[in-house]
Formats: C-alpha cells, sequence, structure tokens
C-alpha cells in the first residue's frame, strides 16, 4: 500500500482507545519463552485492528527485525490510514559506518514494516543521546516521523534533548518509560507532571510487569525457567501475589480480571499502556479494561498495597527516575 503524509493520516484516523500494542515477545528472543510465529500472531492481530487497537509498538531490536518482519507482514494488507506505528532507534545497535546512524535504523525498519514513514519514531534509551538527538532531526524535517519520541530518559535527560531539538524549531512530543504500580519513578520524580504541563503523551511500558501482575503466576504457578521472566520475577512472585489478591478483590466488583484492572490503573493515571499482545484473550482483556473507570479511593487502595509489597522491578537496562 503507498503511504499518505502524515498529517492525512492524523486526519483519517478514527478515534481509538488510549492504549498501544506491544510487539516486543514477538521477537521472539527468549524473553518471554513461547514460539510466535505469524500463523498463531495473524488471528491476534485481526481480532485487535477488528476491536480498533490501531497502534503498534515495536522496535528493530526485538528479535533483531523479527518483530518488525512479523508485523509488517500483517500490515501490508491494511491501508496505511488505518494503522499507527511506534518504532524506536537503540543507541547499542547503531551502525556507526552510517553517516547518520538514526536515519540508517529508521529505513531498515520501514523496510520490513513495509512503510515509508514512522508516527513517533523514539531513541530508545539515552546512551549518546547528544549524538542521536541531533541525528533524529532530518528524519522529523523531510516528514519521515511524525513525532519523536523519548525513551528511557529522566527528567534532566528530556530538558536537555529539548533544549537540542528546539534550536531546529522542533520538540519531543512523547515519553516512553517503564511505569507500573510497582515502577512508580516516572511519577515521583516528576516526568508525568512534565509531559502534562507539556502536552506530550506518557507511555508506559511493563504496565503488567511482564505477566506478573496479570494474577496468572504465584509461587506454584511460576514463569517458564529458563526465560528472562523467570530470572527477574520467580524469586519474588510470594509478593505479588499479595499485590494480586488486593487487585483482585477490586476486579471482583468490576467482574474483571487483576490484568484489566492494572490497565485500568495505568488509564486512569494520565498514561497510554503498552500491553503486549499474544493471545486473542488478551485482546479482549483490552477491550474491557479501557471501559472501566476506577474510583481514587480504588487508585490509593492499589498504590498503598503496591507501597506495602517492597517490591522493586527496575531492570538491567534501566535506572531509578531520581527527582
Amino acid at each position: 500500500m503507498k503511504d499518505m503524509d502524515h498529517t492525512q493520516l492524523l486526519q483519517g484516523t478514527p478515534n481509538f482507545p488510549p492504549v498501544a500494542l506491544g510487539a516486543w515477545a514477538w521477537g521472539n528472543d527468549n524473553t518471554f519463552g513461547g514460539n510466535y510465529t505469524p500463523q498463531n500472531l495473524k488471528p491476534v492481530f485481526e481480532e485487535a485492528m477488528g476491536r480498533n487497537f490501531i497502534l503498534w509498538d515495536t522496535a528493530f531490536v526485538y528479535g533483531m527485525g523479527t518483530s518488525e518482519r512479523i508485523l509488517g507482514s500483517f500490515l501490508r494488507e491494511k491501508q496505511r490510514n488505518s494503522y499507527r506505528i511506534s518504532a524506536k532507534f537503540t543507541p547499542q545497535h547503531a551502525d556507526r559506518k552510517k553517516e547518520n546512524s538514526v536515519e540508517a535504523m529508521f529505513e531498515e525498519s520501514c523496510d520490513l514494516l513495509g512503510v515509508s514513514y514512522i508516527d513517533t519514531y523514539w531513541i530508545h534509551n539515552p546512551v549518546g543521546m547528544e549524538t542521536w538527538v541531533r541525528q533524529i532531526i532530518p528524519l522529523a524535517k523531510q516528514g519521515k516521523i511524525g513525532e519523536i519520541g523519548l525513551s528511557n530518559f529522566n527528567l534532566a535527560e528530556i530538558k536537555r534533548a529539548q533544549e537540542i531539538l528546539a534550536e531546529e524549531g522542533l520538540q519531543a512530543k512523547a515519553i516512553q518509560n517503564h511505569y507500573s504500580i510497582v515502577c512508580r519513578s516516572s511519577e515521583t520524580s516528576g516526568i508525568l507532571d512534565y509531559c502534562k504541563q507539556n502536552k506530550m503523551t506518557f507511555y508506559a511500558y511493563m504496565v503488567l510487569e511482564q505477566g506478573a501482575l496479570t494474577g496468572r503466576f504465584d509461587p506454584e504457578h511460576p514463569f517458564l525457567e529458563g526465560t528472562s521472566r523467570a530470572k527477574n520475577y520467580n524469586k519474588i512472585l510470594s509478593r505479588f501475589a499479595q499485590l494480586n489478591q488486593v487487585t483482585g478483590e477490586i476486579a471482583e466488583r468490576y467482574r474483571a480480571t487483576v490484568a484489566e484492572i492494572m490497565i485500568a490503573w495505568a488509564i486512569a493515571k494520565g498514561t497510554v499502556p503498552i500491553i503486549g499482545v499474544t493471545k486473542i484473550s488478551q485482546v479482549e482483556e483490552l477491550d474491557n479494561a479501557v471501559k472501566i473507570r476506577l474510583t481514587e479511593d480504588e487508585i490509593g487502595k492499589l498504590e498503598a498495597a503496591a507501597d506495602r509489597s517492597g517490591i522493586r522491578t527496575i531492570r538491567m537496562w534501566e535506572k531509578e527516575m531520581l527527582p
């Protein structure tokens, strides 16, 4: 399908639920376990699109092109104004032989996805940010990306990136950080408030802590050994079980699942949660979650339970977002 101008895309896209669908697991990099193929993911994709979930988040680094290749094979069958793409430049995989490493990875992602522009293009983390922020500028000026995003940046790094972009009359419009009920440092550090004040969209990844906040895993039902999820979560699943019990009590009031309440919490906090989908049932949960309106009292109860759990889930690529 021939691409449209980004402005036309925005004008022609119907309203869609305030969530993004994550394709990290589609990269088959052993983070999640399982063997995800185009054959078993295609029905999931179609179910999501049929329910008007049209914002897809991926990255070349998810399986070194595997996620983008699978997603692209599905997108090629759709009109370009029927979906939106969020993709990333990852500094650790930059081809430094290229004059512009950001543009080189961008073009590779476009080829895999079957598009000529990307709605939100992210600098995946702040390593070497001064270089990469400058290299993303030509893509924005040429109209190849709809908006610039910054991922895993703390507040000082966000402000510095904005200074560099402002020199060229540009600004980042989106922030994407790890944000869940047990990882709220993007809130306590002032990043969420900064986004609201500057009309930036905050995308929350790992809202469900890769499944630990769904209520489906506990010490008797751990993550599959040998996966990174098992390494990072199995030893603290008893703490998650206690938190999930509180969430489950609220879920009963809404005839919802624990996962649906956690997604509803992230939406209530003013974020756009990125939820990984590999099963049709997960898409159905999303459809239920976006209809839930938690009360302030329920939000407070959930956050108090999370604080009591003492869980901290900063991962190896992350840092605490200090004030």
